[in-house]
């Protein structure tokens, strides 16, 4: 048998009132007893009884386990890409505190509702690079989402060709076993795409059987763009507004039959992507065999109700007159 817990100072902080309760409790009817000269013996009646269920009460609430059955578990999951836009106007802060660590947050949220999926991240601007292979690993994804920021890639404008075309890559070969129905690409941006090469990886994509879903992010009235320089300015010198432009990623989206989200200052889709996500089927990776004792803390439980029902209803005198 093996227990649930083990004895508390909970659980030993009530046995001990218990016992002293109960023994002044004795105590006090024996003196009694013996000063009208009469038996006490059927107290220890109402004292046994009460012990057994006092006691079965603790055992039920310690969590006897016992008995061997066997039960099945499997582990299933999907393969995630998701392709984070790292260019300048990501620095935006019409959404606070700014666009790229409103995202960063949010990417934690979305890698802790799938712990059983292996997630992987593109960073990208004009270029794409993997900075998180397909992994199971939370502590290394969310360490990689701590150091997202828009030096990390060359800022020329964003084209989500090559994040794309990288992800169908990953998902395409040895790296990822999973069934295509399983593969999912999320492509989170907040600008309109320069690429020519686009619409064609998207149908490429589409034809793999990979699902993907796109995630904007800004507002239509947009911000000013902050750089270690201050502002982003254009070539007259004008301070540049970043306003979010969902056209593209609604029509890459549209292409392939998939979704897409937005995060602004009034709206947050974040809660439905993960649920649209969570109702792809997952696919069957493993599935073993394991002995288990199931915790049968109720038959104790039981047993003890029924003797104090027994306790209420059975009337013994204690002392006899």
């Amino acid at each position: 048998m093996t227990w649930f817990q083990t004895i508390s100072s909970t659980e030993a902080f009530f046995i001990a009132l218990f016992i002293v309760l109960y023994s002044l409790y004795i105590f006090r009817v024996i003196k009694i007893a013996k000063t009208i000269n009469t038996s006490y013996r059927r107290i220890f009646y109402k004292v046994l009884l009460r012990s057994v269920y006092f006691s079965l009460l603790i055992v039920a609430l310690l969590g006897p386990s016992f008995g061997e059955t066997s039960r099945e578990v499997k582990a299933i999951g999907k393969d995630i890409f998701i392709a984070v836009d790292l260019s300048e106007s990501m620095n935006s802060f019409d959404i606070q505190p700014s666009r790229l660590e409103k995202l960063k947050f949010e990417l934690k949220n979305l890698v802790d509702a799938f712990n059983s999926d292996r997630i992987g991240i593109i960073m990208f601007s004009n270029e794409a690079f993997v900075q998180c292979p397909l992994t199971y690993d939370q502590s290394a994804l969310n360490l990689f989402i701590e150091t997202l920021n828009t030096e990390l890639v060359p800022n020329s404008g964003t084209d989500f060709g090559p994040p794309l075309k990288t992800a169908l890559a990953k998902l395409d070969d040895g790296e990822s076993l999973t069934q295509q129905k399983s593969k999912i690409i999320l492509l989170i941006s907040d600008g309109e795409d320069f690429g020519e090469e686009t619409n064609g990886i998207a149908k490429e994509v589409e034809e793999a059987g990979i699902k993907l879903f796109t995630l904007g992010i800004g507002t239509e009235r947009g911000s000013k763009i902050m750089t270690r320089r201050g502002f982003k300015k254009d070539r007259q010198g004008e301070e540049i507004i970043s306003k979010l432009n969902s056209t593209s990623l609604r029509q890459v989206a549209a292409t392939t039959g998939g979704q897409y989200f937005e995060i602004n200052d009034s709206r947050n889709d974040v809660s439905r992507l993960i649920n649209t996500i969570k109702s792809i089927e997952g696919e069957l990776r493993d599935s073993i065999k394991m002995d288990v004792s199931a915790n049968k803390y109720y038959y104790f439980l039981s047993l003890a109700l029924f003797l104090m029902i027994i306790d209420f209803m059975a009337n013994i005198k204690t002392i006899r007159i």
